[in-house]
Protein backbone atom coordinates (compact mmCIF):
# COMPACT_ATOMS: atom_id res chain seq x y z
CA UNK A 1 0.00 0.00 0.00
CA UNK A 2 1.82 3.12 -1.49
CA UNK A 3 0.23 6.75 1.13
CA UNK A 4 0.59 10.05 0.28
CA UNK A 5 3.49 11.86 1.09
CA UNK A 6 1.47 15.40 2.30
CA UNK A 7 1.07 16.74 5.17
CA UNK A 8 -1.47 15.58 8.46
CA UNK A 9 -2.81 19.19 9.31
CA UNK A 10 -6.32 18.34 11.53
CA UNK A 11 -9.01 20.41 9.83
CA UNK A 12 -10.11 22.71 13.04
CA UNK A 13 -12.24 25.24 13.73
CA UNK A 14 -9.66 27.35 15.02
CA UNK A 15 -7.67 27.44 11.62
CA UNK A 16 -10.61 30.12 10.11
CA UNK A 17 -10.14 32.60 12.62
CA UNK A 18 -6.53 32.58 12.33
CA UNK A 19 -6.70 32.72 9.18
CA UNK A 20 -9.08 35.41 9.29
CA UNK A 21 -6.69 37.82 11.07
CA UNK A 22 -3.66 36.93 9.19
CA UNK A 23 -5.18 37.42 5.67
CA UNK A 24 -7.92 39.74 6.65
CA UNK A 25 -7.45 41.53 9.68
CA UNK A 26 -9.21 44.93 9.15
CA UNK A 27 -12.12 43.05 7.59
CA UNK A 28 -14.86 44.66 9.58
CA UNK A 29 -17.77 42.76 11.78
CA UNK A 30 -20.45 44.87 12.85
CA UNK A 31 -23.83 43.95 14.69
CA UNK A 32 -26.55 45.71 16.07
CA UNK A 33 -26.60 45.39 19.60
CA UNK A 34 -29.41 44.20 21.98
CA UNK A 35 -28.37 47.53 23.56
CA UNK A 36 -29.80 49.18 20.54
CA UNK A 37 -26.48 50.96 19.35
CA UNK A 38 -23.86 49.61 16.50
CA UNK A 39 -20.98 48.06 17.62
CA UNK A 40 -17.63 47.81 15.18
CA UNK A 41 -14.79 45.42 15.23
CA UNK A 42 -12.53 43.88 13.53
CA UNK A 43 -11.62 40.00 12.88
CA UNK A 44 -8.15 41.24 14.18
CA UNK A 45 -9.65 42.19 17.03
CA UNK A 46 -12.24 39.02 17.45
CA UNK A 47 -9.28 36.62 17.39
CA UNK A 48 -7.88 38.72 20.05
CA UNK A 49 -11.27 38.55 22.47
CA UNK A 50 -11.88 34.70 21.27
CA UNK A 51 -8.64 34.21 22.99
CA UNK A 52 -9.29 35.96 26.26
CA UNK A 53 -12.44 33.91 26.35
CA UNK A 54 -11.12 30.72 25.70
CA UNK A 55 -8.55 31.43 28.84
CA UNK A 56 -11.94 32.59 30.73
CA UNK A 57 -13.17 29.34 29.97
CA UNK A 58 -10.16 27.57 31.13
CA UNK A 59 -10.22 29.28 34.35
CA UNK A 60 -14.48 28.37 34.45
CA UNK A 61 -12.98 25.08 35.09
CA UNK A 62 -14.46 24.03 31.24
CA UNK A 63 -12.23 21.07 30.00
CA UNK A 64 -12.28 19.24 26.23
CA UNK A 65 -15.79 18.10 25.54
CA UNK A 66 -17.75 20.12 27.97
CA UNK A 67 -20.52 21.54 26.82
CA UNK A 68 -20.98 25.63 26.63
CA UNK A 69 -24.45 26.74 25.48
CA UNK A 70 -25.28 29.88 23.71
CA UNK A 71 -28.38 31.53 24.31
CA UNK A 72 -27.96 34.55 22.07
CA UNK A 73 -28.80 36.63 19.05
CA UNK A 74 -26.59 37.03 16.24
CA UNK A 75 -23.54 39.08 17.39
CA UNK A 76 -20.30 39.86 17.95
CA UNK A 77 -19.97 38.25 21.40
CA UNK A 78 -21.94 34.80 19.71
CA UNK A 79 -19.56 35.04 17.23
CA UNK A 80 -16.18 35.51 19.73
CA UNK A 81 -17.96 32.31 21.58
CA UNK A 82 -17.91 30.09 18.43
CA UNK A 83 -14.62 30.38 18.19
CA UNK A 84 -13.43 30.52 21.94
CA UNK A 85 -15.69 27.58 22.60
CA UNK A 86 -14.72 24.99 19.92
CA UNK A 87 -11.35 25.88 19.54
CA UNK A 88 -10.84 25.34 22.39
CA UNK A 89 -11.67 21.78 22.56
CA UNK A 90 -14.94 22.35 23.85
CA UNK A 91 -18.28 22.24 22.55
CA UNK A 92 -20.41 25.49 21.47
CA UNK A 93 -24.24 24.68 22.37
CA UNK A 94 -26.23 26.69 20.54
CA UNK A 95 -29.96 27.05 22.03
CA UNK A 96 -33.17 28.28 20.59
CA UNK A 97 -34.95 30.72 22.58
CA UNK A 98 -38.05 30.74 20.94
CA UNK A 99 -38.97 27.10 22.84
CA UNK A 100 -40.97 26.77 25.96
CA UNK A 101 -38.67 26.99 28.83
CA UNK A 102 -39.37 23.75 29.99
CA UNK A 103 -38.59 22.21 26.53
CA UNK A 104 -35.16 24.30 27.21
CA UNK A 105 -34.49 22.80 30.48
CA UNK A 106 -34.59 19.58 29.32
CA UNK A 107 -32.06 20.08 26.43
CA UNK A 108 -29.72 21.82 28.76
CA UNK A 109 -29.97 18.83 31.02
CA UNK A 110 -29.80 16.38 28.26
CA UNK A 111 -26.56 18.14 26.56
CA UNK A 112 -25.15 18.33 30.75
CA UNK A 113 -24.26 21.76 29.34
CA UNK A 114 -21.37 23.07 32.29
CA UNK A 115 -21.82 26.96 31.04
CA UNK A 116 -24.44 29.41 29.65
CA UNK A 117 -23.66 32.47 27.78
CA UNK A 118 -26.89 34.81 27.27
CA UNK A 119 -28.03 38.32 25.90
CA UNK A 120 -29.65 40.19 28.58
CA UNK A 121 -32.95 39.73 26.56
CA UNK A 122 -33.15 36.35 27.45
CA UNK A 123 -33.09 36.66 31.14
CA UNK A 124 -36.37 36.16 32.09
CA UNK A 125 -35.30 32.66 30.33
CA UNK A 126 -32.45 32.10 31.77
CA UNK A 127 -34.53 33.32 35.70
CA UNK A 128 -36.85 30.14 35.12
CA UNK A 129 -34.61 27.38 33.48
CA UNK A 130 -31.68 28.13 36.17
CA UNK A 131 -33.41 26.21 38.74
CA UNK A 132 -33.97 23.48 36.64
CA UNK A 133 -30.84 22.84 35.27
CA UNK A 134 -28.26 21.70 37.93
CA UNK A 135 -25.49 20.63 35.44
CA UNK A 136 -24.48 24.35 35.14
CA UNK A 137 -22.18 25.86 36.86
CA UNK A 138 -21.50 29.26 35.46
CA UNK A 139 -24.23 31.67 33.97
CA UNK A 140 -22.52 34.32 31.98
CA UNK A 141 -24.53 37.23 31.24
CA UNK A 142 -23.23 39.16 27.40
CA UNK A 143 -22.64 42.51 28.40
CA UNK A 144 -20.26 44.75 30.68
CA UNK A 145 -20.48 45.69 34.05
CA UNK A 146 -22.41 48.45 33.60
CA UNK A 147 -25.58 46.73 32.27
CA UNK A 148 -25.46 44.02 34.58
CA UNK A 149 -28.65 42.90 36.26
CA UNK A 150 -29.57 44.01 39.33
CA UNK A 151 -31.83 41.82 41.57
CA UNK A 152 -32.01 39.03 39.64
CA UNK A 153 -32.85 35.42 40.56
CA UNK A 154 -29.63 33.72 39.28
CA UNK A 155 -26.15 33.88 39.79
CA UNK A 156 -24.64 35.87 37.17
CA UNK A 157 -21.06 35.99 35.33
CA UNK A 158 -20.21 39.31 33.70
CA UNK A 159 -18.59 38.56 29.55
CA UNK A 160 -16.77 41.79 29.78
CA UNK A 161 -15.12 41.08 33.04
CA UNK A 162 -13.88 37.56 31.73
CA UNK A 163 -12.69 39.03 29.40
CA UNK A 164 -10.72 42.06 31.03
CA UNK A 165 -9.53 39.37 33.65
CA UNK A 166 -7.23 37.07 31.00
CA UNK A 167 -4.87 37.53 28.92
CA UNK A 168 -5.30 37.25 24.47
CA UNK A 169 -2.17 34.76 25.05
CA UNK A 170 -3.44 31.59 24.08
CA UNK A 171 -2.44 29.08 21.78
CA UNK A 172 -4.98 27.00 19.79
CA UNK A 173 -4.85 23.70 20.66
CA UNK A 174 -4.23 21.05 18.19
CA UNK A 175 -6.00 17.73 18.31
CA UNK A 176 -7.76 15.07 15.80
CA UNK A 177 -10.16 17.15 13.90
CA UNK A 178 -12.96 14.35 14.47
CA UNK A 179 -13.57 15.39 18.21
CA UNK A 180 -16.84 17.50 18.71
CA UNK A 181 -17.08 21.21 18.01
CA UNK A 182 -20.68 21.99 18.16
CA UNK A 183 -24.21 20.95 19.31
CA UNK A 184 -27.80 21.84 17.97
CA UNK A 185 -31.27 19.85 18.97
CA UNK A 186 -33.88 19.33 16.50
CA UNK A 187 -37.24 18.73 17.24
CA UNK A 188 -38.00 16.69 14.60
CA UNK A 189 -41.07 14.71 14.55
CA UNK A 190 -41.61 12.22 17.53
CA UNK A 191 -40.19 12.25 21.21
CA UNK A 192 -37.93 14.03 22.99
CA UNK A 193 -35.42 17.01 21.23
CA UNK A 194 -32.27 14.92 19.28
CA UNK A 195 -28.59 16.19 19.80
CA UNK A 196 -26.55 16.73 16.42
CA UNK A 197 -23.06 16.58 16.95
CA UNK A 198 -20.53 18.17 14.78
CA UNK A 199 -17.56 17.61 13.93
CA UNK A 200 -14.02 19.96 13.58
CA UNK A 201 -13.86 17.91 10.17
CA UNK A 202 -17.36 17.87 9.36
CA UNK A 203 -17.74 21.65 9.94
CA UNK A 204 -14.58 22.91 7.97
CA UNK A 205 -15.36 20.58 5.02
CA UNK A 206 -19.00 21.96 4.92
CA UNK A 207 -17.41 25.56 5.00
CA UNK A 208 -15.55 24.82 2.14
CA UNK A 209 -18.20 23.63 0.23
CA UNK A 210 -20.83 26.12 1.55
CA UNK A 211 -18.56 29.13 -0.29
CA UNK A 212 -17.93 27.69 -3.70
CA UNK A 213 -19.53 29.36 -7.06
CA UNK A 214 -22.16 27.18 -7.31
CA UNK A 215 -23.40 27.19 -3.62
CA UNK A 216 -23.32 30.41 -2.19
CA UNK A 217 -20.64 31.86 -4.06
CA UNK A 218 -18.96 33.91 -1.17
CA UNK A 219 -15.78 35.49 -1.02
CA UNK A 220 -13.74 38.81 0.71
CA UNK A 221 -15.64 40.99 -2.26
CA UNK A 222 -18.90 40.44 0.07
CA UNK A 223 -20.88 41.75 2.42
CA UNK A 224 -22.75 38.85 4.89
CA UNK A 225 -25.74 40.12 6.93
CA UNK A 226 -27.12 36.69 8.21
CA UNK A 227 -30.69 36.98 9.50
CA UNK A 228 -31.20 33.54 9.89
CA UNK A 229 -30.41 33.15 13.36
CA UNK A 230 -27.10 31.21 14.87
CA UNK A 231 -29.25 29.56 16.89
CA UNK A 232 -30.80 27.58 13.75
CA UNK A 233 -28.09 25.16 12.85
CA UNK A 234 -25.06 27.82 12.84
CA UNK A 235 -26.87 30.29 10.79
CA UNK A 236 -26.12 27.86 8.35
CA UNK A 237 -22.64 27.52 8.43
CA UNK A 238 -21.76 31.60 7.58
CA UNK A 239 -20.25 32.80 10.80
CA UNK A 240 -17.79 29.62 9.75
CA UNK A 241 -17.71 31.11 5.56
CA UNK A 242 -17.37 34.81 6.47
CA UNK A 243 -13.64 34.30 8.19
CA UNK A 244 -12.80 31.68 5.86
CA UNK A 245 -12.82 33.81 2.95
CA UNK A 246 -12.51 37.13 4.88
CA UNK A 247 -15.90 39.16 4.17
CA UNK A 248 -17.52 41.75 5.98
CA UNK A 249 -20.27 40.61 8.33
CA UNK A 250 -23.15 42.39 9.68
CA UNK A 251 -25.34 40.89 12.18
CA UNK A 252 -28.83 42.36 13.15
CA UNK A 253 -29.04 41.17 16.70
CA UNK A 254 -32.88 40.83 17.89
CA UNK A 255 -33.93 43.68 15.26
CA UNK A 256 -35.53 41.63 12.16
CA UNK A 257 -38.48 43.77 10.98
CA UNK A 258 -38.35 44.98 7.80
CA UNK A 259 -37.05 48.38 8.60
CA UNK A 260 -34.50 47.84 10.89
CA UNK A 261 -32.78 45.25 8.26
CA UNK A 262 -33.70 47.59 5.42
CA UNK A 263 -31.82 50.18 7.28
CA UNK A 264 -28.79 47.94 8.04
CA UNK A 265 -28.16 46.73 4.15
CA UNK A 266 -28.38 50.27 2.96
CA UNK A 267 -25.62 51.65 5.03
CA UNK A 268 -23.38 48.54 5.57
CA UNK A 269 -23.29 47.60 1.64
CA UNK A 270 -24.60 44.44 2.23
CA UNK A 271 -24.04 42.30 -1.19
CA UNK A 272 -25.73 38.68 0.39
CA UNK A 273 -28.06 37.97 3.32
CA UNK A 274 -29.57 34.66 3.86
CA UNK A 275 -33.20 33.50 5.93
CA UNK A 276 -36.47 31.78 5.99
CA UNK A 277 -39.18 33.19 3.76
CA UNK A 278 -41.50 34.76 6.48
CA UNK A 279 -38.46 37.43 7.25
CA UNK A 280 -38.10 38.61 3.52
CA UNK A 281 -42.04 38.66 3.60
CA UNK A 282 -41.63 41.66 6.36
CA UNK A 283 -38.26 43.56 4.43
CA UNK A 284 -40.42 43.11 0.99
CA UNK A 285 -43.31 44.53 2.40
CA UNK A 286 -41.78 47.32 4.02
CA UNK A 287 -39.68 48.44 0.24
CA UNK A 288 -43.07 47.53 -1.37
CA UNK A 289 -44.80 50.46 0.93
CA UNK A 290 -42.16 53.12 0.98
CA UNK A 291 -41.01 52.64 -2.95
CA UNK A 292 -37.62 51.54 -1.80
CA UNK A 293 -34.40 49.78 -3.85
CA UNK A 294 -31.40 47.69 -2.81
CA UNK A 295 -28.82 49.81 -3.30
CA UNK A 296 -26.06 46.58 -3.09
CA UNK A 297 -27.57 43.31 -1.98
CA UNK A 298 -26.99 41.07 -5.08
CA UNK A 299 -28.34 37.67 -3.99
CA UNK A 300 -30.19 35.93 -0.74
CA UNK A 301 -30.32 32.36 0.53
CA UNK A 302 -33.99 31.48 1.09
CA UNK A 303 -34.32 28.26 2.59
CA UNK A 304 -35.88 26.84 5.77
CA UNK A 305 -38.94 26.53 4.06
CA UNK A 306 -39.99 26.27 0.30
CA UNK A 307 -39.43 29.97 -1.29
CA UNK A 308 -42.99 31.09 -2.62
CA UNK A 309 -42.87 31.76 -6.52
CA UNK A 310 -43.97 35.32 -6.54
CA UNK A 311 -41.43 35.88 -3.56
CA UNK A 312 -38.85 34.83 -6.00
CA UNK A 313 -39.95 36.95 -9.03
CA UNK A 314 -40.56 39.76 -6.66
CA UNK A 315 -36.93 40.04 -5.48
CA UNK A 316 -35.60 38.62 -9.01
CA UNK A 317 -37.74 40.74 -11.55
CA UNK A 318 -38.30 44.14 -9.57
CA UNK A 319 -35.37 43.96 -7.46
CA UNK A 320 -32.75 42.46 -9.06
CA UNK A 321 -31.56 40.44 -6.29
CA UNK A 322 -30.83 36.48 -7.62
CA UNK A 323 -32.48 34.34 -5.31
CA UNK A 324 -30.85 30.56 -4.05
CA UNK A 325 -33.26 28.52 -3.26
CA UNK A 326 -31.77 26.26 -0.84
CA UNK A 327 -32.16 23.01 1.46
CA UNK A 328 -30.95 21.35 4.23
CA UNK A 329 -31.36 19.74 7.56
CA UNK A 330 -29.91 20.26 11.22
CA UNK A 331 -28.67 17.08 10.40
CA UNK A 332 -26.58 18.19 7.56
CA UNK A 333 -25.13 21.37 9.08
CA UNK A 334 -26.87 21.91 7.19
CA UNK A 335 -26.36 22.07 3.31
CA UNK A 336 -27.39 20.04 1.02
CA UNK A 337 -28.61 21.53 -2.25
CA UNK A 338 -28.40 24.98 -3.95
CA UNK A 339 -30.68 25.97 -6.74
CA UNK A 340 -28.03 27.44 -9.17
CA UNK A 341 -28.62 27.43 -13.05
CA UNK A 342 -26.41 25.38 -14.84
CA UNK A 343 -24.69 27.22 -18.05
CA UNK A 344 -27.39 25.63 -20.58
CA UNK A 345 -29.94 27.12 -18.46
CA UNK A 346 -28.61 30.80 -19.36
CA UNK A 347 -30.32 30.27 -22.76
CA UNK A 348 -33.22 29.32 -21.85
CA UNK A 349 -36.63 31.57 -21.46
CA UNK A 350 -37.45 33.24 -18.22
CA UNK A 351 -40.15 31.33 -17.58
CA UNK A 352 -37.99 28.48 -18.22
CA UNK A 353 -35.14 29.62 -15.74
CA UNK A 354 -37.96 30.34 -12.76
CA UNK A 355 -38.99 26.68 -13.09
CA UNK A 356 -35.46 25.46 -12.23
CA UNK A 357 -35.03 27.91 -9.70
CA UNK A 358 -38.48 26.86 -7.78
CA UNK A 359 -36.75 23.61 -7.59
CA UNK A 360 -34.36 23.39 -4.00
CA UNK A 361 -32.07 22.65 -6.10
CA UNK A 362 -28.72 20.02 -6.79
CA UNK A 363 -26.21 18.57 -4.10
CA UNK A 364 -22.94 20.58 -3.11
CA UNK A 365 -20.01 18.81 -3.48
CA UNK A 366 -19.92 16.55 -0.43
CA UNK A 367 -23.31 15.06 -0.60
CA UNK A 368 -24.76 12.46 -2.39
CA UNK A 369 -28.71 11.91 -2.91
CA UNK A 370 -31.17 9.45 -3.87
CA UNK A 371 -34.73 8.83 -3.99
CA UNK A 372 -36.30 5.51 -3.26
CA UNK A 373 -39.60 4.03 -3.51
CA UNK A 374 -41.36 1.73 -0.49
CA UNK A 375 -39.80 -1.41 -1.22
CA UNK A 376 -35.92 0.31 -0.87
CA UNK A 377 -35.03 0.47 -4.66
CA UNK A 378 -33.80 3.49 -6.56
CA UNK A 379 -36.39 5.97 -8.60
CA UNK A 380 -34.82 7.25 -11.58
CA UNK A 381 -34.27 10.85 -11.71
CA UNK A 382 -36.68 11.65 -14.44
CA UNK A 383 -38.34 14.96 -12.64
CA UNK A 384 -41.59 12.78 -12.19
CA UNK A 385 -41.00 9.35 -9.83
CA UNK A 386 -41.29 10.68 -6.36
CA UNK A 387 -40.10 9.30 -3.27
CA UNK A 388 -38.36 9.10 0.04
CA UNK A 389 -35.20 11.68 0.07
CA UNK A 390 -31.93 9.84 1.28
CA UNK A 391 -28.75 11.74 2.02
CA UNK A 392 -24.61 10.73 2.75
CA UNK A 393 -22.07 12.73 3.41
CA UNK A 394 -18.94 14.14 5.14
CA UNK A 395 -21.15 16.39 7.24
CA UNK A 396 -24.15 14.13 7.66
CA UNK A 397 -25.43 12.68 11.23
CA UNK A 398 -24.37 9.18 11.65
CA UNK A 399 -26.44 9.02 14.94
CA UNK A 400 -27.81 11.43 17.41
CA UNK A 401 -26.29 12.73 20.72
CA UNK A 402 -26.70 9.96 23.61
CA UNK A 403 -28.13 7.77 20.64
CA UNK A 404 -31.13 8.94 20.71
CA UNK A 405 -34.09 7.40 18.63
CA UNK A 406 -31.97 4.69 17.74
CA UNK A 407 -29.76 3.98 14.43
CA UNK A 408 -31.68 6.54 12.10
CA UNK A 409 -29.39 5.51 8.92
CA UNK A 410 -30.41 2.85 6.31
CA UNK A 411 -28.02 0.21 4.32
CA UNK A 412 -28.54 -0.14 0.44
CA UNK A 413 -28.04 -3.00 -1.42
CA UNK A 414 -24.10 -2.18 -1.60
CA UNK A 415 -23.60 -1.56 1.77
CA UNK A 416 -23.42 2.27 1.84
CA UNK A 417 -25.22 4.05 4.81
CA UNK A 418 -28.07 6.94 4.24
CA UNK A 419 -29.41 9.28 6.42
CA UNK A 420 -33.85 9.43 5.18
CA UNK A 421 -34.35 13.15 5.38
CA UNK A 422 -38.36 12.52 6.07
CA UNK A 423 -38.80 14.50 3.10
CA UNK A 424 -40.91 13.23 -0.07
CA UNK A 425 -39.09 14.35 -3.20
CA UNK A 426 -38.42 14.37 -6.94
CA UNK A 427 -34.66 14.43 -9.05
CA UNK A 428 -34.88 15.43 -12.49
CA UNK A 429 -32.12 14.19 -15.17
CA UNK A 430 -29.94 17.81 -14.17
CA UNK A 431 -29.83 16.41 -10.46
CA UNK A 432 -32.18 19.05 -9.02
CA UNK A 433 -34.50 17.82 -6.64
CA UNK A 434 -37.86 18.90 -5.17
CA UNK A 435 -39.62 18.47 -2.43
CA UNK A 436 -42.86 17.12 -3.06
CA UNK A 437 -44.72 16.63 0.83
CA UNK A 438 -42.99 15.09 3.86
CA UNK A 439 -42.93 11.82 5.01
CA UNK A 440 -43.63 12.82 8.52
CA UNK A 441 -46.36 14.75 10.51
CA UNK A 442 -44.06 17.68 11.35
CA UNK A 443 -45.54 21.47 10.32
CA UNK A 444 -43.02 23.70 9.40
CA UNK A 445 -43.72 27.59 10.53
CA UNK A 446 -42.04 30.34 9.60
CA UNK A 447 -38.91 27.65 9.73
CA UNK A 448 -39.71 26.55 12.69
CA UNK A 449 -40.73 22.73 13.19
CA UNK A 450 -43.53 21.80 15.57
CA UNK A 451 -44.17 18.53 16.67
CA UNK A 452 -47.87 17.26 15.89
CA UNK A 453 -47.29 14.57 18.55
CA UNK A 454 -46.86 17.09 21.51
CA UNK A 455 -49.99 18.96 20.49
CA UNK A 456 -51.95 16.03 20.29
CA UNK A 457 -50.56 14.80 24.10
CA UNK A 458 -51.44 17.87 25.38
CA UNK A 459 -54.68 17.98 23.97
CA UNK A 460 -56.00 14.71 24.82
CA UNK A 461 -54.39 15.17 28.65
CA UNK A 462 -57.72 17.52 28.64
CA UNK A 463 -60.57 15.48 30.18
CA UNK A 464 -62.98 16.21 28.03
CA UNK A 465 -61.31 14.81 24.77
CA UNK A 466 -61.68 11.45 23.14
CA UNK A 467 -59.02 11.63 20.95
CA UNK A 468 -57.07 14.98 18.81
CA UNK A 469 -55.05 14.91 15.53
CA UNK A 470 -53.37 18.19 14.50
CA UNK A 471 -52.22 18.64 11.11
CA UNK A 472 -50.56 21.42 9.36
CA UNK A 473 -53.15 24.05 7.28
CA UNK A 474 -51.20 26.29 4.12
CA UNK A 475 -50.94 29.72 5.73
CA UNK A 476 -49.92 32.93 3.67
CA UNK A 477 -47.68 34.29 5.97
CA UNK A 478 -46.75 30.93 7.90
CA UNK A 479 -45.99 28.51 5.50
CA UNK A 480 -48.20 26.31 7.36
CA UNK A 481 -50.25 26.29 10.54
CA UNK A 482 -51.20 24.01 12.67
CA UNK A 483 -55.28 22.71 12.97
CA UNK A 484 -56.31 21.01 15.65
CA UNK A 485 -58.91 17.78 15.25
CA UNK A 486 -60.81 17.32 18.27
CA UNK A 487 -62.82 14.07 19.07
CA UNK A 488 -64.91 14.94 22.60
CA UNK A 489 -65.97 12.35 24.81
CA UNK A 490 -69.55 11.26 24.80
CA UNK A 491 -71.75 13.91 26.87
CA UNK A 492 -69.09 16.44 27.69
CA UNK A 493 -68.84 20.30 26.18
CA UNK A 494 -65.96 21.48 25.03
CA UNK A 495 -65.45 24.86 23.08
CA UNK A 496 -62.87 26.31 21.18
CA UNK A 497 -61.54 29.14 23.58
CA UNK A 498 -61.32 26.35 26.47
CA UNK A 499 -59.30 24.08 24.61
CA UNK A 500 -56.71 26.87 22.86
CA UNK A 501 -56.59 28.31 26.88
CA UNK A 502 -55.23 24.32 28.02
CA UNK A 503 -52.65 25.06 25.81
CA UNK A 504 -51.30 27.91 27.87
CA UNK A 505 -47.79 27.76 29.48
CA UNK A 506 -47.21 24.64 28.06
CA UNK A 507 -45.52 25.08 24.93
CA UNK A 508 -44.27 28.21 23.22
CA UNK A 509 -47.09 30.75 22.53
CA UNK A 510 -45.79 30.44 18.22
CA UNK A 511 -46.83 26.80 18.41
CA UNK A 512 -50.52 26.50 19.55
CA UNK A 513 -52.85 26.16 17.05
CA UNK A 514 -54.56 28.26 15.20
CA UNK A 515 -58.00 26.92 15.49
CA UNK A 516 -60.01 23.53 16.20
CA UNK A 517 -61.74 21.41 14.25
CA UNK A 518 -64.58 19.60 16.51
CA UNK A 519 -65.56 16.06 14.56
CA UNK A 520 -67.63 12.87 15.12
CA UNK A 521 -64.76 10.53 14.29
CA UNK A 522 -60.65 10.46 13.38
CA UNK A 523 -59.96 7.98 11.12
CA UNK A 524 -57.85 4.71 11.70
CA UNK A 525 -55.91 2.62 10.15
CA UNK A 526 -55.67 -1.37 10.82
CA UNK A 527 -52.75 -0.97 13.65
CA UNK A 528 -55.32 1.67 15.81
CA UNK A 529 -52.89 4.38 14.39
CA UNK A 530 -54.86 8.24 13.16
CA UNK A 531 -54.96 8.29 9.01
CA UNK A 532 -53.88 11.63 8.71
CA UNK A 533 -53.73 11.43 5.21
CA UNK A 534 -57.01 11.24 4.81
CA UNK A 535 -57.44 13.99 7.60
CA UNK A 536 -55.64 16.64 4.94
CA UNK A 537 -57.49 15.57 2.15
CA UNK A 538 -60.97 16.25 4.46
CA UNK A 539 -59.99 19.89 5.52
CA UNK A 540 -58.19 20.21 2.37
CA UNK A 541 -60.41 23.57 1.81
CA UNK A 542 -60.20 24.63 5.24
CA UNK A 543 -59.51 28.31 5.97
CA UNK A 544 -57.76 29.09 8.76
CA UNK A 545 -59.13 32.63 11.12
CA UNK A 546 -57.44 36.08 10.37
CA UNK A 547 -54.72 34.39 8.04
Amino acid sequence: MLHGLMMQTPLLISSLITHAERFHPDAQIVSRRVEGDIHRTTYRETHARARRLANALQALHVSRGDRVATLAWNGYRHFELYFAVSGSGAVLHTLNPRLHPEQLAWIVNHAEDKVVCFDLSFLPIVEAIAPLCPTVKTWVAMADKGRMPANTKAQLACYEDLLEQHSERFAWPEFDENLASSLCYTSGTTGNPKGVLYSHRSTVLHTLAAALPDALNLSARDVILPVVPMFHVNAWGLPYVAPMVGAKLVFPGGQLDGKSLYGLFETENVTVSAGVPTVWQGLLAHTESNNLKFSTMNRTVIGGSACPPAMLRQFQDKYGVQVLHAWGMTEMSPLGTVGTLKSKHLTMGHEQQLAVQYKQGRSVFGVDMKIVGDDGRDLPWDGTAFGDLLVRGPWIVREYFKGEGGNPLRVDDAGLQWFPTGDVATIDADGYMQITDRSKDVIKSGGEWISSIEIENIAVSHPAVAMAACIAIRHPKWDERPLLVVMKKPGVELGKDEMLRHYEGKIAKWQIPDDVAFVESIPLGATGKMLKAKLREQFKNYTLPNP
